[in-house]
């Protein structure tokens, strides 16, 4: 026997760009501009500058997917702009996978502006 129990080695093989895909991308866009929520990487660098570790990011981002609430938003501004997301129904194991590849998501080189794309068009048109 290996010692894992079938759970575990499902919980383990879950793909959390595969869970985004089916759950989170109808409304978030990788890359802006923004669809009808904000793009992960504005959404990963602020988790970045609210949260020092990953641990802690994750944790707050699976309460909020389970019950957004603006106050507990990360994004305010974003909450304003595009209103409320509504609680997403995913397994512990889904909500796992796809925070964490969420909070992988983070590019420093998006600096420490808005995240909405402003630098990388400057670059574009010069």
């Amino acid at each position: 026997a290996s010692g894992f129990s079938p759970a575990a080695m499902s919980a383990a093989t879950v793909d959390g760009a595969a869970v985004f895909a089916r759950n989170c991308s109808v409304c978030h866009p990788l890359n802006p501009p923004p669809k009808s929520a904000p793009p992960v990487m504005a959404l990963a660098n602020r988790y970045h500058e609210k949260f020092a570790t990953k641990q802690q990011g994750v944790a707050h981002m699976a309460a909020f997917i389970k019950k957004p609430d603006k106050n507990r938003a990360v994004d305010t501004q974003a909450v304003s702009r595009f209103g409320l997301m509504p609680a997403i129904s995913l397994t512990d194991a889904e909500l796992k996978a796809v925070t964490g590849w969420f909070w992988d998501q983070y590019n420093p080189a998006m600096g420490r502006g808005r995240g909405m794309g402003g630098g990388q068009r400057r670059l574009m048109n010069q």
